[in-house]
């Protein structure tokens, strides 16, 4: 885990009040010095998504969970731990992405019918916030989702990228605040967001992307606290977010 120590620092003295939940490749092995909170990732194509279900289920085994968040190895948190569950658990929406463009809708196929349409189709961040509600219906899904399984085994449909997204603007679009909690620069272009190494990291920059980046809703009420989490942040940073994380982001030192 890449921004492991941040995080630890973040959860230090709120034990009882959180869960984290990794999924791991079955043959990756810690190394010695790595924390034991935190393993690798592996990414894949359609089994993404399962590994996301997989999450989910396990977490929905702890009836104290109510609010789940999936994060990526080298996302950050802009805020200290008491703001950012205050935010999750008393928000009366949940945190999906989803837009219609005509670059989205090249991934479509007529094979996805009659489950899903055309004008049906979304894209948006695969970094979600879903309540307990959200996440029992998405692991017993069973109407898009082996839809989703069935169509994009074997070809380029990038599901984690459409499959919530398209799932709850069809179902549960009245839930949803159509954005993620997770900030990204894609400003570059490329088919990759830009990347955050340590002489980029200042106070400046992070102020700014706890409340610089514009306005949004919470709760039906205008706010500039928008995003909780920041991504990508490569490990060269690290240094210097713990050096500011207690005077900027109030981490208790």
């Amino acid at each position: 885990m890449l921004m492991a120590p941040m995080w630890e620092l973040f959860f230090k003295g709120n034990q009882g009040l959180y869960s984290i939940y990794i999924h791991s490749s079955p043959s990756y092995v810690a190394s010695p010095d790595e924390s034991p909170l935190f393993r690798v990732v592996t990414w894949g194509k359609f089994n993404m998504v399962e590994a996301e279900r997989r999450l989910l289920a396990n977490a929905l085994l702890d009836v104290a969970n109510q609010r789940f968040v999936l994060l990526s190895e080298a996302c950050i948190p802009l805020f200290n731990f008491s703001t950012v569950y205050d935010y999750l658990i008393n928000s009366n929406q949940v945190y999906v992405e989803a837009y219609d463009t005509a670059d989205a809708r090249t991934r479509y196929h007529p094979d996805l019918m009659p489950e899903i349409t055309l004008p049906d189709w979304r894209k948006g961040s695969q970094w979600f916030e879903i309540d307990r509600d959200l996440a029992l219906e998405v692991v017993s899904d069973r109407r898009y989702f082996p839809k989703f399984q069935g169509f994009c085994r074997n070809k380029p449909c990038y599901a984690d990228e459409h499959y919530l997204p398209t799932y709850f603007v069809i179902e549960h679009t009245g839930k949803m605040s159509n954005r993620s909690l997770t900030w990204v620069d894609w400003s570059a272009g490329g088919i990759h967001p830009n990347r955050y190494v340590r002489g980029e990291v200042t106070e400046e920059f992070l102020e700014k992307l706890r409340s610089g980046s514009g306005e949004c809703l919470y709760n039906g009420k205008k706010t500039t606290t928008c995003f909780l989490f920041a991504r990508k942040f490569l490990t060269t940073s690290l240094v210097r977010l713990l050096r500011y994380a207690p005077k900027v982001m109030h981490f208790n030192p």
